[in-house]
């Protein structure tokens, strides 16, 4: 995968845990990739917690993935108000379409039940409706996920995406927040595709030129 990718997360962490293998594959092999946070969550941390905790954590997790701080891109909108700001994240989205020309857009699935999801993804057709889209898994918010598009993924990769979310130490109480049901997921997603490891994408949007 070549050209330019933007990985759109409604909350930080959740690109790392949709895609965080295929983000660092693709900036391994050449691409330029982009990653935009719609929320910091700071209503969602416990009072003990800086408020930029998250956003420290973010920049620590794309070093590990090789995301250059130059290709971050973070809004503030608070968590669970996104639906009553649509308006706002659709500009927002046009902008960063006008800015960085995506031949490849990673979002969660349009399945997602979370609120806020579910708006960056509707959002995000609009706005990206002439390019290619993969909607990423987060088997916690889907109830139903069709595996349409994967891609390989060696263990070099799995172990970037591990130790990418092992910097999120604000949310390692999460239960989906463990190296074995993370490990698993990409073994499932593999066997599915007679690989040994891989990440499953919903193909909302598929343009060849």
């Amino acid at each position: 995968m070549k050209g330019s990718i933007l990985v759109l997360a409604p909350h930080i962490d959740d690109g790392e845990f949709g895609c965080g293998g295929s983000i660092a594959k693709f900036i391994e092999e050449g691409a330029d990739v982009f990653y935009a946070a719609f929320s910091v969550c700071e209503l969602s941390l416990p009072s003990h917690l800086p408020k930029d905790i998250l956003e420290r954590e973010l920049q620590e997790a794309a070093g590990v993935l090789g995301l250059s701080n130059e290709n971050l891109r973070i809004f503030r909108y608070g968590v669970r108000t996104f639906a009553s700001v649509r308006q706002k994240i659709l500009d927002d989205l046009i902008s960063l379409r006008r800015e960085i020309k995506p031949d490849l857009i990673l979002m969660p699935s349009p399945q997602d039940i979370h609120q806020d999801h579910r708006t960056i993804a509707l959002e995000a057709i609009r706005a990206f409706k002439l390019i290619s889209i993969l909607g990423y898994e987060l088997p916690w918010n889907n109830l139903a996920f069709n595996t349409q598009s994967f891609v390989f993924l060696k263990e070099q990769h799995l172990q970037k995406k591990i130790a990418a979310l092992k910097c999120y130490q604000s949310q390692a109480h999460r239960m989906y927040a463990n190296e074995s049901f993370i490990r698993s997921l990409a073994i499932t997603r593999g066997t599915q595709i007679g690989a040994e490891l891989a990440e499953a994408f919903e193909v909302v949007r598929w343009i060849i030129q």
